[in-house]
């Protein structure tokens, strides 16, 4: 259904103090928006965007259309070639790729180069692809350890900053009768979590991304040693028995009842420990400790918003991208009461969530380290797919390391080509 938003504004309308905003005023026409932020709260934060961005700028027409988000996927490619929208949304990385490629994304370099785009160092990595930047992120969120601090309390550890304090932590709790970690790997998809950062820490991001995108080869001596230094965990019995069973939500019970002391997650892990009965005085957050000497990559799986390449009025649209990365904007529309998560503007502000303050200064910080947007967005599909079984299996089975790393490179060879 297509929404055309005009004067009226709800509670969400974000157009009040917007000051940056040096565009003109005088932009004319229709923008039309096609989003996939089709549950309830994401949808009432994009029609917020929608009238607040058109309250702003009286002389345009701002019509919206909202459509099922896993329907978008195979929808995309067809709405950017046949009628194309003027904005639309995606994701970061290397799920931009065959949109680029394809010639569907506009190319909005110069609006990163002239600053028309202030506050998104740490975030301009993810949407640049050939040295060119193809869109702007809107919302991300971190991942990390997230740790039963009563424990840690109990067992006078503090949190680990280098992978060997790591280790030595995860002696002490297991000597104390529990797992250091909980998982589920039943998905695949929280095994593709530990290789990102144990190969992020072990050979720093630019690698990492090399792997993504097929230029290394998975039997590489490098990537050898990210196994081996997952192995170490492994051999001395840190993740909770037979993971390969049970989803990432059917893992949380070994945290919640003490069995287990931490979870390698994202934040939107914090609701559920909440929910369960965790006070924050029981669990808290540290960022996954260095390993060698390289900068420190994070995974920040990033929502994003593109121009398409045959847009009708790209003028308002680049507009509408400066509008919903301006620091007021950024701020509202991740508060907990709206979206919950990470503002990507540096200069936004965070509520008093201690776990999205945590993740906002360490995502915020981190320039040059470089964020990825989580395995199974990195990797082309069929790759993903392939990969994470022979992670799972690694991590139940890792004396079969060889075998998988070589069915893996055979299906690099077949699916880069």
């Amino acid at each position: 259904m297509l929404n055309t938003l005009k004067a009226t504004v709800g509670t969400l309308a974000l157009s009040a103090g917007l000051t940056t905003m040096a565009l003109a005023d005088d932009l004319s026409g229709t923008l039309r928006i096609i989003s996939d932020m089709s549950n309830p709260a994401p949808r009432a934060v994009m029609e917020g965007l929608a009238a607040g961005f058109d309250e702003q700028h009286p002389g345009l027409t701002v019509e919206l259309e909202v459509v099922d988000r896993e329907a978008w996927k195979s929808q995309i490619r067809n709405a950017l070639t046949a009628n194309p929208p003027d904005v639309v949304n995606w994701y970061a990385a290397n799920r931009m790729g065959p949109y680029v490629r394809a010639g569907l994304f506009e190319d909005i370099s110069d609006m990163y180069a002239s600053g028309d785009l202030p506050g998104l160092d740490s975030v301009k990595g993810a949407m640049t692809m050939d040295g060119k930047q193809w869109g702007v992120p809107y919302t991300y969120y971190q991942w990390g350890i997230y740790y039963r601090e009563d424990i840690f309390k109990e067992l006078g550890l503090s949190e680990p900053t280098t992978f060997e304090e790591e280790m030595a932590n995860c002696q002490k709790i297991i000597d104390s009768g529990r797992k250091c970690y909980t998982i589920g790997s039943k998905f695949l998809w929280t095994a593709g979590g530990w290789f990102d950062y144990l190969n992020m820490r072990t050979n720093g991001f630019d690698f990492h991304m090399q792997l993504a995108r097929g230029e290394v080869e998975w039997t590489d001596d490098r990537v050898r040693e990210t196994f081996a230094n997952w192995r170490k965990l492994i051999d001395m019995g840190a993740f909770i028995d037979d993971h390969q069973t049970y989803s990432w939500q059917e893992a949380l019970p070994f945290m919640l009842k003490g069995e287990a002391a931490a979870y390698l997650m994202g934040n939107f892990v914090v609701p559920h420990l909440r929910e369960a009965g965790l006070g924050d005085d029981q669990i808290d957050f540290y960022q996954f400790p260095k390993i060698a000497d390289v900068a420190m990559g994070e995974d920040a799986p990033t929502d994003t918003f593109h121009i398409a390449a045959n847009a009708q009025n790209k003028a308002a649209a680049r507009a509408f991208l400066q509008y919903v990365t301006s620091p007021d904007v950024q701020s509202k529309i991740n508060a907990a009461d709206a979206l919950g998560q990470l503002p990507v503007n540096a200069n936004a502000s965070v509520g008093d969530d201690e776990f999205l303050q945590q993740g906002f200064e360490m995502l915020s910080n981190n320039a040059t380290g470089g964020i990825a947007q989580f395995f199974d967005r990195d990797f082309p599909a069929e790759m993903a797919a392939l990969a994470m079984e022979g992670l799972q299996e690694f991590m139940v089975f890792p004396d079969n390391l060889d075998d998988i790393l070589n069915r893996l490179e055979s299906a690099r060879g077949r699916i880069y080509k």
